[in-house]
């Protein structure tokens, strides 16, 4: 621990720093009880704002405590509760307190009452915090406790290498209370002030947020914004050395008081330089957003082909064996484009944004050198970037299904966005209303509305959580969907896309072949001697090796070995 902390900040703020930590484990040791966990293919997330479904005589929590027990237990295991703290923008994300509940989405208590049915994910928003804090006011005023707390640079430095996620100005002014300016760094908005680690105080003060979390029930922790988290003049500011130990040197304190808490980061660059966070596969994130995998599939199904996304699942490895991918197709944020890069050509990136503009979304841009605007995220729904509103509906709910299909069926814990899930279309009204491209996915529902429509025959809420509930129910149940079980991609055709899971115990294995073109194909399974397949979506035997596979169809082939 001292090395790392050297390798961080001067010896005498090193010696400092150790102590502090070592005050906060002895603290939260006593407030923590560690409970073994090893994931399993029972393991599925849902993402969920706090307040995702509302009545007016209740608090949001509660409601959706109630929605979760009715239409997700059992199925879902776990959820992701977005940013549900107080808050001053961002639905969230610019965090007043990292220690309060929203009192207008509820309490700690309710937070603790959804624990008895799921485990449950936190967010560590922790790259920036809101310039409302108590932290930033403090800082303002002057108070020596928060001195150097954020990042302030001289307006007239150049920072032209370093790497932009927005178009935004990348300093701010600010005036304290003094009625002296102050330049402070802000990665995303004002409203979003970067903390410096630099001093090992804010370190500090984050790691105890973070144990709180885990004090609170949080089983895993998502580590929100995390690879600009270091800021280095002269540098490109982004996946620095330092990024990789402070997220090794949280992971090691965390764990010594709860070796089971899962650390997930959130990174939405290229896929080589996402993947750098899983370390050594021993000492940083057990899990990374597979950040790809979103814009590919859209691809992928926008084309009728799955050459691209083959080519690269192909080249998928992780560094151990305790480490995996967190898969998804669609997240509170818009579809990442950053992670395509070299993956698809900037021809085909445009017709993907071209082809979500005429399905009626949005495209987010962020600043490149010179001041170059470059697409950075696709800004709908999901089922609104591979299908068009005006496509009939069945053919909308097959290609939704399959891409939901393919996160399934990927190695690696899928994570279900919330309005995938109940079949939600692009909410452009929230865009008039905020004025912010994000609210087109961000919808908050009515509860008794939304609970109604899942129940009308041939409603497409209810068609895509009827489908979505039987792919869950079915997969919870296959040991070869285990999260670290061994995986393979087999090139079938140019419009299928297949992927190859085995059972730890190599008993059982199952292929899940994915059809993304708008017309039949015929298909020549793989020979596994000595086994018998069932295409479990329909409880069916397979008898023929040469099978027709229907537009946009999905089928999950079990291979299981006949005893002998």
């Amino acid at each position: 621990m001292i090395e790392r902390l050297e390798r961080l900040y001067s010896k005498e703020d090193a010696k400092s720093a150790l102590e502090k930590i070592e005050k906060l484990e002895e603290r939260y040791k006593s407030l923590i009880i560690s409970s073994p966990y090893e994931m399993s293919e029972k393991d599925v997330i849902l993402i969920t704002y706090g307040d995702q479904v509302v009545k007016p005589s209740e608090g949001p929590l509660v409601t959706l405590k109630h929605f979760l027990d009715h239409y997700i237990k059992g199925i879902i295991n776990t959820v992701h509760i977005l940013p549900f703290y107080p808050y001053s923008s961002d639905d969230g994300f610019s965090v007043i307190d990292y220690k309060d509940v929203s009192p207008r989405m509820g309490s700690w208590k309710d937070i603790e009452s959804l624990r008895e049915n799921y485990r449950l994910m936190f967010d560590g928003v922790i790259n920036h915090i809101s310039q409302y804090s108590f932290w930033f006011k403090s800082f303002l005023a002057n108070d020596e406790k928060y001195a150097n707390f954020f990042t302030e640079v001289d307006p007239a430095v150049d920072l032209s290498k370093v790497v932009r996620p927005r178009t935004l100005p990348l300093i701010c002014e600010f005036e304290d209370e003094d009625m002296k300016p102050r330049y402070i760094w802000t990665t995303f908005s004002k409203d979003q002030v970067d903390l410096n680690y630099a001093n090992y105080r804010v370190l500090i003060a984050v790691l105890d947020a973070l144990l709180f979390y885990i004090q609170k029930g949080a089983t895993l922790i998502r580590l929100d914004a995390i690879a600009f988290v270091w800021k280095e003049i002269g540098t490109n500011c982004i996946h620095l050395p330092q990024t990789h130990e402070l997220i090794q040197l949280m992971r090691e304190v965390i764990h010594k008081i709860a070796p089971e808490v899962i650390i997930i980061t959130e990174t939405n660059v290229p896929h080589d330089e996402n993947v750098s966070y899983f370390g050594s596969g021993e000492d940083e994130a057990q899990m990374v957003y597979n950040f790809a995998l979103p814009p590919l599939v859209a691809h992928s199904i926008l084309k009728a082909d799955c050459t691209a996304m083959t080519k690269w699942a192909k080249s998928l490895t992780l560094p151990s064996d305790k480490v995996c991918f967190f898969n998804f197709t669609a997240s509170h944020d818009g579809c990442g484009v950053r992670p395509v890069s070299g993956l698809i050509s900037d021809e085909e990136l445009n017709d993907l944004v071209q082809s979500v503009e005429n399905h009626g979304g949005f495209v987010s841009y962020r600043s490149t050198n010179g001041n170059q605007k470059t697409p950075y995220e696709l800004n709908a729904s999901y089922i609104d970037i591979i299908s068009n509103p005006n496509e009939n509906l069945e053919t909308r709910v097959k290609k939704m299904m399959l891409s939901q299909a393919v996160s399934l069926a990927m190695p690696g814990v899928p994570g279900v966005y919330f309005h995938s899930l109940v079949g939600s279309v692009s909410d452009v009204d929230g865009v008039k209303r905020t004025g912010v491209l994000r609210s087109i996915n961000r919808e908050k529902l009515n509860y008794d509305i939304l609970t109604k429509e899942l129940n009308i025959l041939g409603n497409i809420r209810a068609i895509i959580y009827k489908n979505y509930k039987e792919l869950l129910s079915i997969r919870k149940n296959e040991r070869a969907f285990n999260p670290y079980a061994k995986f393979s991609f087999l090139d079938l055709d140019d419009s299928l896309f297949c992927v190859r899971r085995v059972s730890p115990d190599e008993k059982e294995e199952i292929l899940a072949i994915n059809n993304f073109a708008d017309n039949r194909v015929t298909c020549i399974l793989p020979d596994f001697v000595g086994s018998e397949a069932f295409n479990l979506i329909k409880n069916q035997k397979i008898v023929d090796k040469s099978i027709e596979i229907e537009p946009y169809q999905v089928l999950w082939i079990k291979y299981k070995k006949e005893e002998k």
